[in-house]
């Protein structure tokens, strides 16, 4: 049996709640859904009518200003992902092949690429990319929390503790996969 998903930003499940709440509403304002897609980086969101309508469902936290861009990030992030999978990590959903099929999703030099990612921006295009190659089913609670941890990894560095890494806890589930595979 697969352990439950420790949480490292999103520990209150009222707050994951909300998350998938508003995702789903997203079904019923497909302007919003669409408005978000467009958006080519996080930066976009910041000016947009949805992405206020998202931080409203949110806890304050999210709206201040050093959660911001990590806020616009996730909601245009999980405007991309049409179906919930709540199964595996998202890092796992890049390493399992199509039915039928025997590579990953995502190869090993392109999920190295996203980790490796220097800025939000090319982050965000990167996360995009991913979430196609998943055919847009994604779990989206781990999705956000990658997000978060990866933003707050980017504005103040990484953990001391390389287990506590995004990239180590990526690389941890993405290989686990793999190994599953073979």
């Amino acid at each position: 049996m697969q352990q439950p998903q420790q949480y490292r930003f999103l520990k209150e499940e009222t707050t994951r709640e909300r998350l998938r709440s508003w995702w789903t509403s997203l079904d019923k304002n497909r302007g919003d859904r669409a408005r978000l897609c467009r958006a080519e980086r996080p930066d976009d969101v910041l000016l947009m009518a949805p992405f206020f309508r998202f931080l409203h469902q949110m806890p304050d936290e999210w709206a201040k200003a050093e959660h911001i861009l990590s806020s616009a990030m996730v909601a245009a992030s999980l405007s991309h992902v049409r179906r919930i999978q709540d199964n595996e990590t998202f890092a796992t959903q890049l390493a399992s092949p199509k039915p039928g099929a025997t590579k990953p999703r995502m190869s090993e030099l392109r999920f190295q690429q996203l980790q490796k990612s220097r800025n939000p921006e090319e982050f965000f295009r990167r996360l995009v990319r991913a979430i196609r190659l998943v055919e847009q089913s994604v779990n989206i609670v781990s999705l956000a929390e990658s997000i978060l941890h990866w933003m707050n990894e980017y504005r103040f560095g990484a953990d001391r503790e390389p287990q506590k890494r995004i990239a180590v806890r990526w690389a941890n589930d993405y290989y686990k996969a793999l190994q599953k595979q073979a």
